[in-house]
């Protein structure tokens, strides 16, 4: 007579164990992010982050912010390289929480896997400790979600949260602005983690080309350049409110550089940005050309080398770029901000490019 073996959770392809050996990898990570208001280890059913540390403030307000890295998580997966991807999700949530002049506080994070490969999660969990130690928070706690059927063994996307605190008296934004303002930019790294689709289809789909092929514009292979680690702003940011009197910030995400800039903007005021004062990456070039992308196109869906703005008043100008400069972040002025005018935005760009 056969036996019959039921069924079971393994079966189904989850892979408890495995999940147990990733939280064990992964605990030496988020120890290197804690900071004192931090309570408990990672383990529990929630994170603890001491609120009396907030008792120095006035008014304070709470900032928070979610987001994700993606399609760029593919180029990480074709290339077996998980231990950048998470230093991505901590610029692309902890830079917009500092928009608002928010000292970040802390994070949580959730992988969600096709299968549990315990080194791969521990390694996207150590670049998201590394991203958090830059960007000065937490990381509190996470989720890894395994979800066999649905994704393919090796598929996997990240998410994150984060939380923020900034003194109601301090809070910056377009309230702040007035006529006369500079708008200082600040360089990214690359393309950071918007306009993957675009960049896929045109690399991969239109141009044929690999992620191992040698573009010598680049200096690197194709590959090594769209992993490129998106940049961190959150200190730098912070050092500059600290030293000069700043009015907003602009974090350049999914929509490119006008359209966030105008987010920031009031009405009855117009950002001016000059391309003639910077010379956008190589990478942004070989991705107009290689799919006839038009310039306007390039620009609502990438940020042409410019990361993060900041609006200050023209006499602060030179105390600004000099921390900036302190810190090493290569920074400029790139406009300024005007009345605006019956047919203007919130923002726009003028001028060509420095070659």
């Amino acid at each position: 007579m056969s036996e019959t073996t039921g069924a079971s959770y393994a079966s189904a392809g989850v892979d408890i164990e495995a999940g147990d050996r990733a939280v064990e990898l992964m605990k030496e990570w988020v120890k290197k992010t804690q900071r004192p208001e931090v309570l408990g280890g990672l383990g529990g059913f929630a994170g603890l982050f001491d609120a009396s540390a907030l008792k120095r403030y006035e008014r304070p307000l709470l900032a928070s912010a979610t987001d994700g890295v993606g399609t760029k998580v593919d180029i990480a997966r074709q290339m077996g390289v998980y231990d950048t991807i998470g230093h991505d999700l901590v610029a692309m949530v902890m830079d917009d929480i500092v928009v608002c002049g928010a000292e970040p506080l802390f994070m949580t994070d959730y992988i969600c896997v096709g299968k549990v490969h315990p080194e791969r999660v521990a390694a996207i969990v150590k670049g998201i400790a590394e991203g958090c130690v830059l960007a000065g928070c937490a990381l509190v706690g996470g989720e890894t979600a395994e979800h066999p059927g649905l994704l393919g063994p090796d598929d996997f996307d990240v998410a994150g949260a984060g939380t923020g605190v900034v003194e109601y008296d301090r809070l910056l934004g377009a309230d702040r602005i007035r006529m006369g303002d500079a708008v200082i930019a600040m360089a990214s790294s690359g393309l950071h983690s918007n306009g993957y689709s675009l960049v896929r289809h045109v690399v991969f789909d239109r141009a044929g080309m690999t992620l191992d092929q040698q573009v010598e514009e680049l200096g690197r292979t194709l590959g090594e350049e769209l992993l490129e680690p998106t940049k961190i702003y959150s200190l730098d940011c912070l050092a500059l409110t600290r030293t000069t009197d700043v009015h907003a910030f602009s974090h350049i995400t999914g929509g490119g550089l006008a359209a966030n800039l105008a987010r920031v903007i009031p009405d009855g005021l117009h950002a001016t940005v000059d391309r003639s004062t910077w010379t956008p990456g190589a990478i942004f070039d070989l991705v107009g050309k290689a799919g006839q992308v038009e310039r306007l196109e390039l620009e609502k869906t990438l940020n042409m080398g410019v990361g993060m703005m900041a609006v200050v008043p023209a006499g602060s100008v030179d105390v600004a770029l000099a921390t900036l400069a302190d810190r090493g972040v290569e920074a400029w002025v790139a406009g300024e901000i005007t009345e605006r005018g019956a047919h203007t935005t919130g923002a726009e760009l003028v001028g060509t490019y420095s070659n």
